[in-house]
């Protein structure tokens, strides 16, 4: 899938006039049955199959729908197992570029990721009330990388209170198996089904405190995709499964070195100091030769967290690299105005370039995730950062591991809430 792009002087773009705000329509039994009628084909190659449990204890709807993010198969599966129910979908600003009509009349509503946006809880309101369409969202917000769920936004039982309406959760197996964001696009030969659960009432959505229905999210939010292929023996017998590996596996677990791993086929190699690594066909790693430190995939990337996070309290941790910088000001085009400099560290990011003309800073406490994505649009692995207003998207010239990005944000994000509290927590 491409995206539209267009080549503007940075001026140019900043001052181009922003979309007027929407509401978000309802869409019609004609567009909800194309897209069921689109996604057929995918799901038939998926032999997809769907569970029901607790559904009939949550009326007719609206709901609030939460589901996991795996990949662009989400979407479809929604299509299917919430067919015939009209529902408005909470989705990137960026799937609206070149083609807006079409993603209103399906009921899409724009937002900008891990951005404060007091709108979006105005617009999914009016589809609940006043449109009386269900609305999905994916509060992860990104696709999984190591096929564990991404960080939720604390407090999200407070969004649950303000909707005031059942709460249905669909968790899906094997999507992420099928094609996990690493593995540059590459789809895999496997079945792919989704649980559909009535989570809420309305009636417990009130009764609960918002402690109580965050701890209820964090439970249905705590998958492990490689683990549940190695328990189910699910097989991914393609000869590309490690392509693109190294993408989340940046760092080596035995010398320690940066940028230089490299997934292929079904192999994962570091070229610093020679370290083989096999993907088996069920997700498992195991070194050619001596110790394989971390066989389960997840337990590598938390390791690299685990170091991250040392190099933060350390204040060792800086990224600095040339970018060629695209912009979303309207849903037209992503606007490539030059290149510049992206520098993460301690305080957050900084965006410059396009010859002195543009500045942009992003503090830490701001950004509880980042959005940070490969390949994107077949464009190039990205960061993304910005404000309701504008969205820079950040393609790292070089080898750049985007997750480290993305796993510094999130582990700044956190040492920050914890310093804050220290300061304000009463001295005994």
């Amino acid at each position: 899938m491409k995206i539209r792009t267009k080549e503007l002087p940075y001026e140019t773009a900043a001052a181009l006039p922003r979309p007027a705000h929407q509401d978000p329509c309802r869409p019609n039994r004609l567009f909800r049955w194309l897209l069921r009628a689109l996604s057929a084909g995918d799901l038939k190659k998926t032999r997809f199959s769907v569970r029901r449990e607790r559904m009939e204890e949550l009326g007719e709807g609206p709901w609030l729908v939460l589901m996991n993010h795996s990949s662009f198969i989400d979407l479809e599966i929604a299509a299917s197992v919430l067919y015939p129910k009209p529902f408005c979908i909470v989705c990137t600003s960026d799937g609206f570029v070149g083609k807006e009509w079409l993603m209103r009349k399906i009921g899409c509503i724009p937002t900008n990721k891990f951005v404060t946006d007091p709108s979006l809880f105005a617009d999914m309101r009016h589809a609940l009330s006043k449109e009386g369409c269900s609305v999905l969202m994916y509060p992860e917000a990104s696709y999984s990388f190591d096929g564990r769920a991404t960080p939720l936004p604390r407090r999200l039982g407070i969004m649950l209170k303000r909707m005031d309406v059942p709460v249905v959760g669909i968790l899906t197996q094997g999507a992420f198996a099928r094609d996990p964001l690493y593995n540059c696009l590459q789809k895999r030969n496997v079945t792919v089904s989704a649980t559909v659960k009535g989570l809420l009432t309305r009636e417990e959505v009130r009764e609960k405190s918002v402690d109580e229905l965050d701890a209820l999210l964090d439970e249905m939010f705590s998958f492990d995709n490689f683990r549940w292929q190695a328990e189910n023996g699910v097989r991914i017998e393609e000869p590309f499964r490690a392509d693109g590996l190294h993408r989340i596996l940046y760092k080596c677990a035995h010398c320690g070195a940066e940028g230089e791993m490299e997934g292929k086929g079904t192999k994962l190699v570091c070229h610093a100091c020679g370290k083989r690594y096999e993907l088996d066909p069920l997700g498992r790693l195991q070194a050619a030769e001596g110790e394989t430190e971390f066989p389960h995939i997840p337990d590598w990337y938390a390791w690299e967290r685990a170091c991250v996070r040392r190099e933060l309290e350390e204040g060792s941790y800086r990224l600095d690299c040339p970018v060629e910088i695209g912009m979303l000001v309207d849903f037209k085009a992503i606007y490539m105005v030059g290149s510049g400099r992206l520098v993460h560290d301690g305080n957050g990011f900084v965006l410059t370039g396009c010859e002195g003309k543009l500045r942009f800073e992003r503090p830490a406490r701001q950004n509880y995730s980042l959005y940070a994505d490969y390949y994107w649009y077949e464009l190039g692995d990205v960061i993304c950062i910005g404000d309701r207003d504008t969205q820079y998207y950040c393609f790292p010239q070089g080898n750049v591991p985007v997750a480290k990005a993305r796993l510094a944000t999130e582990e700044l994000y956190k040492l920050q809430r914890t310093r804050r509290r220290e300061r304000t927590a009463p001295a005994e």
